[in-house]
């Protein structure tokens, strides 16, 4: 399950090991129960998590596309 969040603490991301700063945005994995893994934009953007669309005329940030390439 993919859930997108904002940094209220510290976290490290799983990708770059860097620390995440606060208010900025992350994308978390639970892959297995119990298992999570966290990326920041950067790392989300590389693995192709994330991606920029056009809503409304501007460009935003998503964690979860509504057209996934088969």
């Amino acid at each position: 399950m993919r859930r997108g969040c904002v940094v209220t603490g510290e976290v490290y991301c799983d990708g770059c090991h860097r620390l995440i700063e606060h208010g900025e945005r992350y994308l978390l994995i639970e892959e297995k129960e119990g298992e999570e893994l966290c990326f920041c934009i950067d790392c989300c953007l590389s693995k192709g998590y994330a991606t920029y669309v056009k809503e409304k005329g501007e460009q935003v940030l998503t964690f979860f596309p509504s057209k996934l390439d088969s």
